[in-house]
């Protein structure tokens, strides 16, 4: 007989504005300690320097995110100019310096060949695999290492302020897989002037933004809270179309079973379905038909 796991089997998602020196396991960890949860996980890592939006997911919340990891993330983010660093951040040796500085026409300027369907290299140090082993772990053994670019949806790049000449704050909004120390990397290359990363803020990911978040020290607080107040499952879908369905349906999709969907949707669009509000599974459409990938609900409810 299998062991039962300890804890409340809570469903659904908590945000909390995740502070600069911890990391975002070490914010799980908290919260599922706070809320004495059976089951946890989050939707995109912010590095120890990084603060703002993390998205927690407990209990049946865990089957969707990989949906909520496919919105956009906003980033309001400072680089330091004129210095490279062995990370792309405040946290690495610096490893070149230059004395020159770009104006704010010169920066804005850069800004526009980051903008789009971009290619983007990943740092050094990253978690992307090389041969089965972290890029970090690599990095830090003092290889460098020739990382294949990826590509990159950048819907917006812009220079928000500039409060001396070797700082500028800049806001992106990206897709999956984006990484601003790289953006950082990139524009110092490209200005002859060298930058990093100085400090970095996520403001929005997917569905989720500060607005949702609670603070570090509010988890404490939430120890013993018999109602916790997660948001619902079907928060981290909130960017797919939702296909409410009948009970009947509901109960077919629960056993993996293909329904009739009522909404025109394309071939191949990804799309929840929900009875009584409540989500019941994931799935894509095909042929007029919801195909069930993921049960978000137990057969009996």
């Amino acid at each position: 007989m299998a062991r039962r796991r300890k804890g409340r089997p809570l469903n659904g998602w908590l945000v909390v504005d995740k502070p600069v020196g911890v990391t975002s396991t070490q914010v799980v960890g908290r919260a599922r300690w706070a809320l004495e949860a059976r089951k946890a996980g989050h939707a995109g890592t912010l590095d120890p320097l990084a603060s703002g939006v993390l998205a927690i997911a407990f209990g049946e919340a865990t089957k969707t995110v990989a949906v909520a990891q496919e919105g956009a993330k906003t980033y309001r983010f400072t680089i330091r100019l004129g210095q490279a660093t062995t990370t792309d951040d405040a946290e690495g040796a610096v490893i070149a310096e230059s004395p020159d500085r770009p104006d704010d026409a010169a920066l804005t300027a850069a800004l526009r060949a980051h903008v789009g369907e971009i290619e983007q290299v990943p740092p050094q140090f990253s978690a992307v695999k090389v041969g089965g082993e972290r890029a970090y772990d690599i990095a830090r053994t003092g290889q460098e290492m020739d990382l294949a670019p990826r590509a990159l949806h950048v819907a917006r790049l812009d220079l928000v302020a500039r409060p001396d000449p070797d700082h500028a704050e800049l806001e992106m909004v990206c897709g999956k897989g984006g990484y601003v120390r790289a953006i950082a990397r990139d524009l110092g290359r490209d200005l002859g002037c060298h930058a990093h990363v100085s400090a970095l803020r996520r403001t929005a990911a997917g569905p989720f933004t500060l607005a949702d978040a609670i603070g570090w020290e509010a988890l404490e607080a939430l120890r013993g809270v018999a109602d916790p107040p997660l948001l619902p499952v079907a928060a981290g879908l909130a960017e797919l179309p939702e296909v409410p369905v009948p009970a009947a349906a509901a109960a077919r999709l629960r056993h993996g079973q293909a329904v009739p969907v009522a909404a025109s949707l394309p071939w191949g669009t990804p799309a929840w379905a929900s009875h009584d509000g409540a989500p019941v599974a994931l799935g894509t459409v095909r042929g007029g038909d919801l195909v069930p990938d993921r049960v978000l609900a137990a057969p009996d409810g």
